[in-house]
Parts: C-alpha cells; sequence; structure tokens
C-alpha cells in the first residue's frame, strides 16, 4: 500500500489494535522482577534463595570444624608416636651401654682386689692402666655404690651376712663384699655387704 492509495474502512483501527497488543506482550508485569534473561522473581524465590545461602554457610562452618578436630586428633596421635618412639629409642640404647658395662664389672673387681693388696703402686704403669679404666667407666655413666658406714638398703643392697653388733641402733653397712653398679636408673648389680645390725 501507497501513500495514494486509498485506506479501506476499517483498516487502520486493526493496525492500531495490533500495535497495542504487541506493545503489551513486551512490558512486564506489575510487581514482578525481571531477570538478566528475562525470568520473573517473586518474594518467595528471593527468601527461598536467601535461606539456601544460610544453609550453605552453616555446612561449610561444620566441615570445618569437623577438620579441625580430625588434624588435632592426627597430630595428638603424631606427639604420642614420636614420643614412644623416643622412648623405646633410649630404652634400646640404655640396655646396650648397660651390656656393655656389665662386661667391665669384672675388670673394675679385678682392679679393686688389687688396689687392696697394694698391687696399684701409685706412678707404675697398672696403676696408670687402672685410672684410665675407671677413667672409662665413669665417662659411660657407670656409678659404684656401697660403702662402709651407709645405711643397708634392701633395694640397693646384698645382706650375705648380718653380723649383730653392740650400740648399733639401725643396720648399716660394716663390710663391702662387691661394690654394686647402676647405670643411670638401671641396676646393673646390687652391692653386697656385711650388715651390722642391733645387737640383742
Amino acid at each position: 500500500m501507497t501513500d495514494t492509495d486509498p485506506i479501506e474502512p476499517g483498516e487502520g483501527e486493526d493496525q492500531v489494535q495490533r500495535d497495542a497488543e504487541a506493545g503489551a506482550e513486551a512490558a512486564p508485569a506489575d510487581g514482578a522482577s525481571a531477570g538478566e534473561d528475562g525470568d520473573e522473581l517473586t518474594v518467595d524465590e528471593i527468601l527461598d534463595a536467601e535461606q539456601t545461602d544460610d544453609a550453605v554457610e552453616q555446612e561449610k562452618s561444620d566441615y570445618e570444624t569437623q577438620l579441625l578436630h580430625d588434624l588435632k586428633r592426627i597430630q595428638a596421635e603424631y606427639a604420642n608416636y614420636r614420643r614412644r618412639t623416643e622412648d623405646q629409642r633410649q630404652l634400646e640404647a640404655d640396655r646396650a651401654r648397660g651390656e656393655v658395662a656389665k662386661r667391665m664389672l669384672p675388670v673394675l673387681d679385678d682392679l679393686a682386689r688389687a688396689e687392696q693388696h697394694g698391687d696399684l703402686e701409685a706412678g707404675s704403669a697398672f696403676a696408670l692402666v687402672a685410672d684410665k679404666m675407671r677413667g672409662v667407666a665413669v665417662d659411660s655413666g657407670l656409678v659404684a655404690y656401697g660403702e662402709v658406714g651407709e645405711e643397708f638398703d634392701p633395694q640397693q643392697h646384698e645382706a650375705v651376712f648380718q653380723a649383730p653388733t653392740p650400740g648399733t641402733e639401725k643396720a648399716t653397712i660394716l663390710e663391702v663384699v662387691e661394690v654394686g653398679y647402676r647405670l643411670g636408673d638401671v641396676e646393673l648389680r646390687p652391692a653386697k655387704v656385711v650388715v651390722a645390725v642391733p645387737a640383742d
């Protein structure tokens, strides 16, 4: 149809009606929000979305709490494992040193007897060797115990004989038959002693 063509009756009204309907379809409905893709969100849908976010945050917090608990448990187990390992290693080291020290005891006994009989003359080669041997024993942690006059302790001393002695109020060591030795907290050999006890 050109500008010069005559307009049929009613034709203009139909065109106006079609244009109005097309505009109404394009406009969003009142009271609704259009999304980026043209989808409309209701108030209920917005509230549901907020509740979903809260649930996700709570689940995340619970997961982090559980993760922290597991981490602390693993740290405690590792600390216990290290302590047990260190204790076991120290125990094995003490046992090894104890076995070596036990082999030294007969030699130290011989040196003590030689000294009692006057065979270790000061400045002699034998005396120098004895001093070095005793130095090695001390450096290894070996400690001798049991001396005359000490109070008798059945946990440390082995009484080979009890001698009733006038004037004695409590059991004391009268004579040392064999010196006792310990390595750290480990007793290698109790001291064998003669004990002076009160006379009846």
